[in-house]
């Protein structure tokens, strides 16, 4: 009788766990509940998201960038330089390209929500961010680039974001007040991350005067998927573009120089944070 009573209890409280269980996972679906996500070890990006909110230092970096990029452009106009080029290039319209992210809208909203909420960066967090329309202008990027279509300048919009959101980044472009927004302008990403494709097109029809971006990658194929030494070494030849042709934004946050400290790696947290702390330069 007593291992009857035992067998009838353990099966009562066997029985309630799959109800819990089931009605749970019935809530959830319900619901439309994400599952449990990956905690993740991102409180090293903190000073570099509090950086590019709060620091005058970065805006002074950014309004600097675009008045270089603005002497530029009007030192392109002045016939003495004209002179200088193939009359072929001569004949051909003017282009301005410029990255998105960073350069010329400022995601760090989103960086810092992954930051409170321990996530990691995930493909659909992002869409559902670029979704949302919200990302604000880098500051300095509209006027510039205002001023360079009202010179007779293209603007392209050459970003690695998906197809999938490339409406989303109209209208958000759109909606700060960014020229030239277009379907046409607007180059996302097609089967490589790689830009040098999209800027040979545009380069087929328009002469680029100036290309932005935050990320070496951004600017030329020279820089891509190279390690933290043979990255030194592209921005040693390359020194004198840099402040002409070559304008750079400030990001801290994330780009290809994180991924080269992992040497392009898929690393786990704890790999990721021992391989930063080796890195550090002591003396």
């Amino acid at each position: 009788m007593k291992h009857r009573s035992i067998f009838l209890s353990l099966s009562l409280i066997f029985a309630t766990s799959i109800s819990t269980y089931f009605v749970t996972t019935s809530t959830r679906a319900q619901m439309g509940a994400a599952p449990a996500q990956t905690v993740a070890d991102n409180e090293y990006q903190v000073g570099a998201i509090l950086f590019q909110q709060r620091a005058a230092e970065y805006r002074a970096l950014v309004y600097q960038s675009f008045n270089f990029a603005r002497m530029m452009l009007d030192s392109d106009f002045e016939k003495k330089n004209l002179k200088l080029l193939p009359k072929s290039e001569r004949r051909k319209p003017r282009a301005v390209i410029v990255d998105v992210d960073e350069t010329v809208l400022d995601n760090s909203p989103h960086q810092a929500e992954l930051i409170k909420l321990r996530l990691p960066f995930t493909n659909s967090l992002w869409t559902d961010w670029c979704n949302k329309r919200a990302a604000k202008a880098i500051p300095g990027a509209v006027d510039f680039l205002s001023y360079a279509a009202q010179k007779g300048a293209r603007v392209f919009y050459v970003t690695n974001r998906n197809e999938s959101e490339k409406q989303a980044t109209i209208d958000n472009l759109k909606s700060v007040g960014f020229p030239d927004v277009s379907n046409e302008t607007v180059v996302v990403r097609g089967t490589e991350s790689s830009k040098e494709l999209r800027r040979q097109k545009i380069s087929e029809k328009y002469r680029i005067v100036l290309l932005a971006g935050d990320n070496l990658n951004d600017l030329a194929q020279v820089f891509e998927r190279k390690s933290i030494d043979e990255r030194f070494a592209e921005v040693e030849k390359a020194r004198q573009e840099f402040g002409k042709r070559f304008i750079v934004l400030p990001n801290a946050m994330y780009g290809d120089w994180e991924a080269a400290l992992y040497e392009y790696k898929r690393l786990g947290e704890s790999e990721k944070t021992a391989r930063r702390n080796s890195l550090l330069i002591i003396n």
